[in-house]
């Protein structure tokens, strides 16, 4: 659990009352006219307690994959043999890999396996890891109707100090993100978090793609943009969504390849990392839904 609001403490709605005469959680027919508001002012379905449940559950699997994925990432495994490991694992579960076919040309593959100056969306292959990759592993599956959605960088073997740096600093900007979340802040401090993070440290942020609402659809209002943005959303309990930044080496600028249509590339050819958690907003911080529990 992230940044406590204290009863006294402002309203994160904007009204100017204190959030114990406003949006506190007891007053539940507050909480449905807010419910009420955000899908019609921004298209956001705050999630009940039975969505909440389904998509934690979701999450939790996602997790669960994630972690197997990654530690059957070595030198001389090729990403299809990883991708046909997590398609298994969807099965075993009951669940389906929420990527297979989704989008348009139909996105062929059960994961997401993006290398070294590969942004994301980097499709499995049967060309072997090797000594100093780096390799982001995307996982989105549902479940019972529900989704979760997360991603973590796998280092193969002995990494350049390049690769290593913009590994751990798209980690950082990921918890770093995550620490500041809580009713009432406004999405595009996201983006400021994340920017500021990344420039100090030599790297850049993609602003080509943007984290996403999802729960009871793979991509659902808001957009989370990781850049410096002015999106005046203020954050509201219930509501789920990935943060995801991208972070590249290099300049920001990609290309997405002209064959598949779906991998996105540096523009410079350098490497690019990326981590990813769905998030829930709580009424006094959030939750990492994709941290899986012991």
């Amino acid at each position: 659990m992230f940044s406590m609001i204290s009863r006294n403490d402002p309203c994160f709605c904007g009204s100017g009352k204190k959030w114990k005469k406003c949006h506190y959680p007891q007053k539940a027919h507050s909480q449905k006219g807010l419910a009420d508001e955000y899908f019609k002012k921004y298209g956001i379905i705050l999630k009940n307690d039975e969505q909440i449940a389904g998509i934690r559950k979701s999450c939790q699997l996602a997790a669960y994959i994630l972690k197997k994925t990654c530690e059957l990432a070595k030198a001389g495994v090729t990403t299809n043999e990883i991708n046909d490991f997590s398609h298994q694992l969807h099965i075993e579960a009951n669940a389906v890999p929420a990527p297979l076919g989704y989008g348009s040309p139909p996105y062929p593959k059960s994961i997401c396996t993006s290398l070294n100056h590969e942004i994301c969306h980097g499709i499995p292959n049967d060309i072997p890891l090797k000594e100093g990759d780096i390799l982001n592993i995307d996982v989105s599956c549902i479940l019972d109707g529900f989704l979760g959605d997360c991603s973590a960088m796998v280092t193969i073997g002995k990494i350049t100090p390049e690769k290593e740096n913009v590994v751990n600093v798209a980690q950082q900007c990921l918890m770093r993100a995550i620490a500041i979340l809580r009713p009432g802040l406004m999405l595009c401090e996201i983006g400021d978090v994340i920017e500021d993070y990344a420039g100090e440290h030599g790297c850049s942020v993609v602003n080509q793609f943007v984290g996403h609402g999802v729960g009871l659809q793979f991509h659902e209002p808001p957009q989370v943009p990781h850049h410096r943005n002015e999106t005046q959303i203020p954050l509201a309990p219930g509501m789920t969504f990935t943060i995801e930044p991208m972070i590249n080496a290099g300049v920001r600028d990609g290309y997405i390849d002209s064959e598949n249509h779906w991998t996105a590339y540096t523009k410079d050819g350098k490497p690019s990392a990326q981590w990813e958690h769905t998030l829930l907003v709580t009424d006094s911080g959030c939750e990492i839904l994709t941290l899986l529990e012991d």
